[in-house]
């Protein structure tokens, strides 16, 4: 099986950075973007690939923020359809299929999830959900997603449903119904796969440059590596920093809402096959999620609670959350899961746009705002980035009066949606798709195991061709190691020993050929 590069120019490594944003500095784009989560690496690859001269900056590294600590679901916006907001549901439906089918569908599947029937549901309640799952495959019908890549919700007995869920306490337990959605193996990659094909269409895909000012006319950057200041120059600026926007745009008011979620460590809940849907008790639309994840972790989300203060950049999930996401779950199973069973846990914060009443009930629209010239994109979620980045996209391409296309995104299928390989193993398919079988060759040359499932060669790989800088873009961004902190830690000499391999260093110290 011979194995494929990278696609042109889609590579991103520390002597790419350099060279580019020696060009940032003293020429001048279209388009300028601030932030590389989702929303903004998307604005990137939409901006591209509309025939504009973009760079894209962040602070820190790709997925660094918001975009990494989500729920790993693509959904159909159930939820909202609960609460009336038909478009809203409807814009998801419709982005959740353009991932299924078109622009990632190495990294978004189709996902059974499971909604006990236990005495806490009562006949009324579960037949206001069916319905409501009903109503979201009516959606999906719409969004013309077909059912073969999602399949169509059903009830199941009490038997049934204890086989996809054999941790669930059989007394008073009397079925279950199951319904489908979209979901990710890992959030984080699916942004630098954005990001990448965004290079890949010719845009700067600069880390670790931060924003210090924005005018209309660009922004007064700081390289985060040396501390040169210097200016970059745009005809449009397009401000995707999420929770952070308001620091840049002080028009800007958000109302930022935690969400926590457990990993609980492999082997905690034996032999659950599909991810769960748990009611919140005294709340009517609003369930936790727990999710099996490929490695035999478990993750259990989401708390929704308002943040005052200032925005931290790494958000810390604390203790009474956890306290009351075990307490969800415990709520349903045979054997209630321990503290000690709780491995690791992140939060996020999500950047909801500023309204009275509790931040649950806040909508998940997105917005896009110009003040004194300078377009600002906010709100939103992880499943409709790309509509929200072709928003933000039209309204800048309008301002500056630029000549530039339609929106192509919708049919741009990212980076690793190509043809996929056979023979390589299914955890390195499901990472990577089509570029699989080029990573198993740096992996058959560096086999060792940084952490379990973790190559040397992958982590390699992320330095020649994934922007990869630093040990904390290997262990937190570019696999997800550092989710468990103990993990981190014994993953941590061997990941140094990687970034200092020769075949590291040629492209991290700018020297390669």
């Amino acid at each position: 099986m011979a194995s494929s590069p990278p696609p042109p120019d889609s590579s991103l490594n520390a002597r790419r950075r350099s060279r580019e944003l020696a060009e940032a500095a003293v020429g001048r784009v279209d388009v300028l973007v601030v932030g590389l989560g989702a929303t903004g690496a998307g604005a990137a690859l939409d901006a591209a690939s509309r025939g504009l001269s973009v760079a894209a900056i962040d602070a820190r590294d790709i997925a660094f923020g918001t975009s990494r600590w989500s729920s790993k679901m693509v959904h159909g916006g159930l939820r909202y359809l609960a609460k009336g907001q038909v478009d809203v549901a409807y814009e998801s439906a419709v982005e959740r299929g353009v991932l299924l089918r078109t622009t990632a569908p190495h990294l978004v599947r189709a996902h059974p999830y499971l909604l006990p029937l236990t005495p806490d549901v009562s006949r009324g309640r579960a037949a206001l959900v069916m319905t409501g799952y009903r109503l979201g495959d009516g959606l999906r019908a719409a969004a013309r997603t077909p059912r073969r890549l999602l399949p169509g919700p059903s009830p199941l007995s009490a038997a049934r449903t204890r086989t996809l869920a054999p941790v669930l306490a059989a007394r008073g337990l009397r079925g279950g119904l199951l319904s489908w959605d979209g979901r990710l193996l890992d959030d984080a990659r699916l942004v630098l796969a954005v990001a990448r094909t965004a290079a890949a269409h010719g845009a700067r895909v600069l880390t670790r440059c931060r924003a210090l000012e924005l005018s209309p006319g660009g922004a007064r950057v700081r390289d985060e590596l040396t501390g040169e200041e210097f200016e970059i120059r745009a005809r449009a600026v397009v401000n995707a920093t999420g929770v952070w926007a308001g620091g840049l745009d002080p028009s800007v008011r958000l109302r930022p809402s935690r969400g926590t979620h457990l990993v609980l460590a492999p082997g905690t809940l034996p032999g659950l096959v599909a991810g769960m849907h748990l009611p919140i008790p005294g709340e009517t639309n609003r369930f936790a999620l727990v999710l099996p994840q490929q490695d035999g972790r478990i993750h259990v989300g989401l708390t929704d609670e308002p943040v005052e203060g200032p925005v931290p950049d790494v958000p810390e999930a604390p203790e009474e959350d956890v306290r009351a996401l075990l307490e969800v779950l415990n709520g349903v199973l045979e054997t209630p899961v321990t503290r000690e069973a709780v491995a690791g846990a992140y939060a996020g914060l999500r950047p909801l746009l500023a309204a009275d009443g509790r931040t649950a009930d806040l909508s998940r629209r997105h917005a896009v705002l110009c003040e004194a010239g300078v377009v600002t994109v906010v709100g939103g979620k992880l499943t409709t980035y790309r509509r929200m980045a072709e928003d933000a996209v039209d309204r800048a391409v309008a301002l500056a009066g630029l000549r530039a296309g339609r929106c192509r995104t919708r049919r741009t299928p990212l980076v690793g949606a190509g043809p996929q390989p056979e023979g390589v193993p299914r955890r390195l398919a499901d990472r990577y798709g089509s570029e699989a079988a080029a990573v198993l060759d740096l992996v058959k040359a560096h086999p060792e195991e940084v952490a379990p499932g973790v190559a040397r060669g992958e982590l390699l790989w992320s330095v020649r061709h994934e922007g990869a800088l630093d040990e904390g873009d290997l262990l937190d961004r570019r696999t997800r190691i550092g989710l468990v902190g103990a993990d981190r830690d014994r993953a941590l000499p061997a990941v140094r020993e990687v970034l200092a391999l020769p075949e590291a260093r040629e492209v991290l110290d700018g020297n390669a050929p």
